[in-house]
């Protein structure tokens, strides 16, 4: 199934909303260190530079794009508070974020969402109303709550606000590291590509941007394909934050126009990336958050020598989980 968007769309975000969101951040989301490893250089055959995103509030970058989102609200909405539809990081964002504005947080969960994520969920401060993944609609729940109770719509990534929140990531990477030959950003629904490109198209138009999406799931490479939104089933993969099933038209037309191109990665090539920022960097990062580490060490030959910069999105899984998938590596 597909569906067109044409060229001309004007992108959803300018590189002046990410330097909105900044402003909105400072002080409230860390500011993530830029880490380096001469063990990851040499298998990559490039010189790394992985922005940690896994060390941001709530474990992930969701938290900067639900806070703008929320910081955007006027005394209305505020009063009436939000609602969002996640089973993980963006859930927590949210709710985090609610919080810290002194807003109601309604957060649609499916019932088999993993306790732990629920917990977090809730103790946060987020009312948590579960569901069943298989016979009912999620968007359509957060929606008609919405209209029952005067709430407003966050979604995950299909939303301006948003989107130029998780460009940050990249805003301040390049703060650092200066001038890029590439950026590897990890790929689900598009909001974090589409915020890192707008930033790296209008401070090193020369920077090439390449998404990474498990390969179970490569809804957004032949989207960018096809020059239109291909959607796909619920992709099985061990990169849960990249389970989804189509880009949004936001972020596509975004993503058509700034992204260089899309690649993908095995799940054991995940689990090698996993294992590598573990046992070397020590970093515990859950398996959407090494989709760009991953591209980095597969992709080495074509990529030889050049300076790179590595979004790393999230660590949020559970430590059994993890133990149980580098354990056969």
């Amino acid at each position: 199934m597909q569906h067109s968007v044409t060229d001309r769309v004007t992108p959803a975000i300018d590189y002046d909303d990410v330097l909105g969101a900044q402003r909105r951040l400072e002080g409230v989301a860390h500011r993530t260190p830029v880490l380096h490893s001469a063990c990851a250089d040499e298998k990559a055959q490039a010189r790394l530079h992985f922005k940690a995103e896994h060390l941001q509030r709530i474990g992930a970058f969701k938290f900067r794009g639900g806070y703008n989102a929320l910081d955007r609200f006027d005394d209305a909405q505020k009063r009436a508070g939000v609602v969002a539809f996640s089973s993980g990081n963006h859930a927590q964002a949210i709710a985090l974020s609610a919080r810290l504005k002194g807003m109601r947080a309604v957060i649609v969960m499916p019932e088999d969402a993993p306790e732990i994520k629920i917990a977090a969920t809730r103790g946060y401060g987020a009312e948590v109303v579960l569901y069943d993944r298989y016979t009912q609609d999620r968007e359509a729940l957060g929606r008609a709550l919405a209209e029952r109770e005067g709430l407003t719509v966050v979604p995950p990534f299909n939303h301006p606000h948003v989107m130029a929140g998780q460009g940050t990531a990249a805003n301040e990477l390049f703060d650092e590291t200066g001038e890029l030959d590439l950026l590897l950003v990890p790929l689900g629904g598009g909001g974090l590509l589409s915020g890192c490109a707008t930033v790296a198209r209008a401070r090193y138009p020369n920077c090439r941007v390449v998404g990474v999406e498990p390969a179970a799931g490569n809804d957004a490479q032949q989207s960018l394909a096809r020059g239109a939104i291909v959607a796909i089933d619920t992709p099985r993969t061990i990169a849960d934050g990249a389970q989804t099933q189509a880009l949004g038209e936001l972020t596509f037309s975004v993503i058509r126009q700034r992204v260089d191109a899309i690649v993908t990665v095995s799940d054991a090539q995940l689990v090698d990336a996993m294992t590598f920022m573990a046992s070397r960097m020590k970093q515990y990062v859950e398996p959407t958050g090494c989709l760009g580490v991953a591209a980095a060490f597969a992709n080495a030959d074509a990529w030889q020598g050049l300076r790179v910069g590595v979004i790393v999105s999230g660590g949020n899984v559970d430590p059994l989980r993890f133990a149980s998938l580098i354990a056969p590596a």
